[in-house]
């Protein structure tokens, strides 16, 4: 499917929260209405037209499957509209990831809509003048594709700055259902449409739909972009990467999400030649197929949140994923329309069930600052699972056959389910989401910056007769002693003496281990613990950040709840207070060899030295 900006996702199905980690916003949203989001006039205007987008997103992926079905086109062709849809997710999800944490929102959704529209509507010219080819349907799918990674993140992270905190969680559902409300009515009109007017309309139809989305964008005044600590485009990259690289909850649902949707995409993308070759049914049957998985979906967005909480997060994917598994086998074997539609409902539940809990749970975890960042990554294994997936689908089903494939790619559902049994997911029960900012105890708590006419700035803050000083330079500028400013960019290395007793010293360690995972989701690059042998009994942690103003965000809007458990819990076990050392890299001068005409430089006599006698050690 293209995604689309409604419903925050639209091809993982919408977005519900989910989770031990999200129960109070559960909670609290559980005693309003499931429709009081609609009462936000800005997300119901959004809503209803990302709900129009999405209907106009379902017909193009109609419509482009069932241009290629007429021209005789092989499965892995026809497969490869929805790796054409998914693969720019692939290769630009990450660096939309970062746009969507610092830009102007708005304005890039203003953007991104109206490049879609022309898309759009090239498309449908080109098809009704007879140019369109296979190669350059795919051409213009990608490029849908490609606006479409780039608006995502940053949709995802306009719905919880519009919606009360205690309505987020009814909004993500609202999204879900949205988004399933358009996979059951846009394949139904996408049919009908082909079926009296032409495939050129449909194309038509969906250029129009981003219409109202994008009026929704450029009406809305009242817009003011979040405030956030800038970081360069690469340093900001890196940074959402490294937590997710070292959040393990998070890693691990990434992981299942990539088992479950690579086989489970061959559906997907063979469903248009099941329907053609197993069932003999036209553009109009086809359509009746994925409003089969549309309603499916729809009542699972309304049954999974009761199910998640009766079963766990865990048993609820692994349920979900068998049922998925076996229901997109028994399509595959399956040539009567009456037995394939009531089994298409219950695969579209199933669907629903896996994607939005996955999206949710990830959602739910991940801290605000690297929020946009981190559903960038769950976009780049999600559509790039999708991409990858459909790929292997239309190779194996033109070398095997559909039906051999499809029934496989099945079992290999069934057993991503089993393992899970095995393999549940990591608890995320008691790991506080919540902001907690740590002071910058033992350092100067306010940025030392570089005056306009400084060159290259050099400093370092250690020692607490420096910190001192230091705290007396309230805006920053001026330095202790008259030394030049600290660079904000300057690497820093941060230096955390324990004192820690011998009986302490295993429990210790094994809480280090947690710390150096805290200190790298948050910012550091390099963490190592070292023993301090002149003083027995002191234990050094030293770390390395990018820059004094990334750890600054370390410490300001970084920092969760459940780091905060973690630091103290080692900080506890010190005997005194540890001591904290900041260093800020230096740039160091570079001057000019000496001239040939410049004096030598004298040297000096040496002194003479006692040497030790051959029984002393030196």
């Amino acid at each position: 499917m293209a995604a689309r900006a409604g419903g925050a996702a639209g091809a993982a199905g919408g977005v519900v929260a989910t989770g031990d980690v999200a129960a109070q916003a559960a909670g609290g949203a559980a005693r309003v209405g499931a429709l009081a989001p609609l009462g936000v006039r800005i997300f119901r205007w959004l809503w209803i037209a990302g709900l129009i987008s999405n209907i106009g997103g379902w017909m193009q992926t109609v419509g482009a499957q069932w241009f290629l079905v007429e021209q005789h086109a092989s499965p892995a062709v026809i497969a490869l509209v929805s790796t054409a849809s998914a693969a720019p997710v692939l290769l630009f999800g990450i660096p939309a990831g970062v746009l969507g944490e610092f830009a102007n929102r708005r304005l890039l959704l203003i953007g991104v809509q109206s490049i879609q529209a022309l898309t759009a509507l090239a498309l449908a010219l080109l098809t009704a003048a007879g140019a369109m080819t296979p190669v350059l349907l795919l051409a213009l799918t990608f490029a849908l594709g490609t606006a479409s990674a780039v608006q995502l993140p940053a949709y995802q992270a306009i719905v919880p700055e519009i919606v009360p905190t205690k309505l987020i969680a009814n909004a993500a559902s609202l999204s879900s259902i949205g988004v399933n409300v358009a996979r059951a009515i846009g394949p139904a009109l996408a049919g009908l449409t082909i079926a009296s007017l032409g495939i050129p309309f449909v194309f038509a139809l969906n250029a129009t739909s981003f219409a109202g989305l994008l009026l929704v964008l450029v009406l809305w005044r009242g817009y003011r972009p979040p405030k956030a600590d800038r970081e360069p485009f690469l340093s900001a990259t890196r940074a959402g990467l490294r937590y997710v690289a070292h959040a393990g909850v998070v890693r691990r649902l990434y992981l299942q999400l990539l088992l479950f949707i690579v086989p489970a995409n061959a559906l997907w993308a063979l469903l248009p030649v099941l329907a053609d070759a197993r069932l003999n049914l036209d553009s109009n049957g086809y359509g009746l197929l994925l409003a089969a998985l549309g309603v499916g979906s729809i009542g699972g967005a309304f049954l999974i949140p009761k199910l998640r909480d009766a079963w766990g997060t865990s048993r609820l994917i692994a349920a979900t994923s068998a049922l998925y598994g076996l229901g997109i086998a028994g399509v595959a074997l399956s040539n009567t329309l009456l037995i394939t539609l009531p089994v298409l409902v219950l695969v579209g539940l199933a669907w629903i069930g896996v994607i939005a809990t996955l999206n949710g749970t990830v959602q739910s975890f991940l801290p605000a600052w690297v929020r946009t960042r981190g559903l960038s990554v769950y976009q780049l294994v999600l559509f790039g699972g999708t991409a990858l997936g459909a790929t292997v689908a239309g190779a194996l089903g033109t070398s095997i056959g559909v039906v051999v494939t499809v029934a496989g790619a099945g079992g290999v559902v069934v057993l991503t389910a089993v393992w899970l049994l095995f393999r549940p997911l990591l608890p995320t029960t008691g790991k506080s989401r919540v902001l907690a900012p740590m002071p910058l105890t033992d350092v100067p708590p306010v940025e030392l910056t570089a005056g306009p006419d400084d060159g290259p700035v050099t400093g370092a803050v250690t020692g607490a007769g420096d910190r001192a000083d230091a705290r007396a330079s309230a805006d920053g500028t001026a330095a202790p002693h008259g030394r030049p400013p600290l660079d904000p960019d300057g690497s820093t290395l941060v230096i955390v003496r324990y004192e820690i007793a011998d009986a302490d010293r295993v429990r210790f360690l094994e809480l280090m281990r947690r710390v150096e995972q805290s200190r790298r989701r948050t910012g550091a690059r390099t963490w190592t613990l070292y023993d301090d042998r002149e003083h027995p009994g002191f234990i050094v942690e030293a770390f390395t950040v990018g820059s004094w103003r990334e750890h600054l965000s370390q410490h300001r809007s970084r920092t969760t709840g459940y780091d905060t458990e973690i630091s103290d819990a080692a900080r506890a076990l010190s005997r005194s207070g540890p001591v904290v050392d900041h260093l800020v890299s230096i740039a160091v001068p570079r001057h000019a060899h000496p001239s040939d005409t410049d004096p030598p430089t004298p040297t000096p006599t040496p002194t003479p030295t006692l040497q030790p006698k051959a029984e002393e050690k030196p």
